[in-house]
């Protein structure tokens, strides 16, 4: 009933598709990547020219995404368990006693005997 809405729907769903994909080998990254942009022109020639140009500046971090799965979570995992202790603590005086329940609570029980 609506072309231009089912064909950007379609388009969406590829792009999704591309999105999820993780680890390739180089081989791979390289036989999807002008498919990749076959579609980011797709969308700069429809409704959607802002997407095409979000993705145009975003393509390298796309594009490494593929090739490689480092991801910094447990690193923000830890930053927020150390603000909400943060916030908690409150009456905190002394800096020790925070930097343990820090380590204490991040789960370095080790590096607490060692330290």
């Amino acid at each position: 009933m609506f072309p231009v809405l089912e064909a950007l729907y379609v388009a969406k769903q590829r792009l999704m598709r591309f999105l999820l994909l993780k680890t390739l080998k180089a081989k791979r990254a390289k036989q999807l990547l002008p498919k990749f942009l076959a579609l980011i022109r797709q969308f700069e020639q429809s409704p959607a020219k802002v997407l095409a140009a979000t993705l145009t500046s975003w393509l390298e971090p796309i594009v490494r995404m593929w090739r490689f799965t480092k991801s910094n979570g447990i690193t923000e995992g830890f930053h927020t368990k150390m603000e909400m202790l943060s916030r908690r603590a409150y009456g905190f005086r002394n800096f020790e006693n925070y930097r343990m329940r820090v380590l204490a609570l991040c789960g370095w029980s080790g590096v607490i005997n060692r330290v």
